[in-house]
């Protein structure tokens, strides 16, 4: 029953007591009435007192729980890019990707502006610039990660034995053209285990732009081009302050 509920029906009650007491009791018992009455008022204020405060727990607990997770989505997303970065596709094979950490290494690269002579037949040349990529070294794909729990950003935060689900693709950009993707999510109903059912279910079915939309936490996306997480900005201000 809902607080609207509640006070609707705690009303009804003392209403008809009300009425008894008046009518029928007797004068020697109305103290016994008055006991039941204010018995009844303290459980209404604590019910009332419940039914604001759950919400506000609820929302809080919500956030807290959230928070780590996405800070081991961030993770994920980052070593994604890495990733592509040195091999032009992303990979849903989660040791490769810690692996890649511990060992993998970045191109570093160099563009420079070159002038060439281009012949463009009878005898006409001209000169035309072009774009050089050179590489002029290589990094370690561990200095990204230094501080970060990397070992262990497939573990959702707060549940055992659950890791986030990872997945790779690609999509057609433009005709003839392929664009890697990835996703890694985790559904909420996992994360928010022992909450109020009934907030978990409004959770799930959460649209606004504040809320972290749907039925899962995720970053990337399989259906377009996206590294960015399904979490509001006010998330990121969260998680950036514990990293």
């Amino acid at each position: 029953m809902g607080l609207i509920g509640i006070i609707i029906v705690a009303v009804i009650v003392a209403f008809l007591i009300a009425t008894l007491v008046v009518k029928f009791l007797p004068l020697k018992l109305k103290w016994l009435v008055s006991i039941v009455l204010l018995s009844a008022s303290v459980f209404l204020v604590y019910k009332i007192y419940g039914g604001i405060m759950e919400p506000i727990k609820f929302e809080k607990e919500k956030v807290k729980r959230f928070s780590k997770v996405i800070e081991h989505l961030k993770i994920i997303r980052d070593a994604e890019v890495r990733y592509k970065e040195a091999k032009g596709v992303y990979t849903d094979n989660k040791d490769w990707l810690v692996q890649f950490i511990d060992s993998g290494q970045i191109a570093l690269t160099e563009v420079n502006t070159v002038i060439e002579n281009v012949n463009k037949g009878g005898g006409i040349i001209v000169q035309e610039e072009r774009k050089v990529t050179d590489t002029i070294g290589f990094e370690p794909v561990l200095k990204y990660f230094k501080d970060r729990d990397y070992k262990n950003m497939f573990k959702v935060p707060g549940l055992e034995n659950k890791e986030f689900e990872i997945f790779s693709g690609e999509i057609q950009k433009i005709e003839g053209l392929y664009v890697p993707t990835f996703l890694a999510q985790t559904e909420k109903t996992n994360i928010l285990k022992g909450m109020n059912e009934s907030l978990v279910k409004q959770e799930l079915e959460a649209i606004a732009t504040d809320e972290i939309k749907g039925e899962f936490v995720s970053v990337g996306s399989l259906d377009e081009v996206s590294t960015a997480g399904n979490w509001p900005p006010s998330y990121d201000k969260k998680t950036d302050a514990n990293e």
